[in-house]
């Protein structure tokens, strides 16, 4: 059977992942895509401690729909931008970006 643990796990590797990709990308699409990857590690341990602490109230299901909706938001809002920077700069590494600030 597979126990909280289990999940609790698979969520650690993934949010690690994520975390690693994200620090160590030089494109903006793969930063987008490994924090993405952290919001479903979240979202994994919430919806396995919600299942396991509370399994009749819907609270923390409630949250993981949320958090699904913020992580949806975030990847359209990020691709906007990448895509609007690509076109009229044809940028394509994060450093480029950085000096583009002025």
């Amino acid at each position: 059977m597979i126990g909280l643990n289990h999940y609790l796990v698979l969520g650690a590797a993934l949010f690690v992942i994520g975390l690693f990709g994200a620090l160590t990308a030089k494109s903006a699409l793969r930063v987008v895509i490994c924090v993405e990857l952290v919001l479903n590690a979240v979202n994994l341990n919430l919806a396995a401690f919600s299942a396991y602490v509370a399994p009749k109230q819907a609270v923390g299901m409630n949250f993981v729909i949320f958090l699904m909706v913020v992580a949806a938001a975030e990847v359209g809002l990020a691709l906007a931008i990448i895509i609007s920077l690509n076109r009229s700069n044809d940028i394509n590494a994060i450093g480029s970006i950085r000096r583009l600030k002025g």
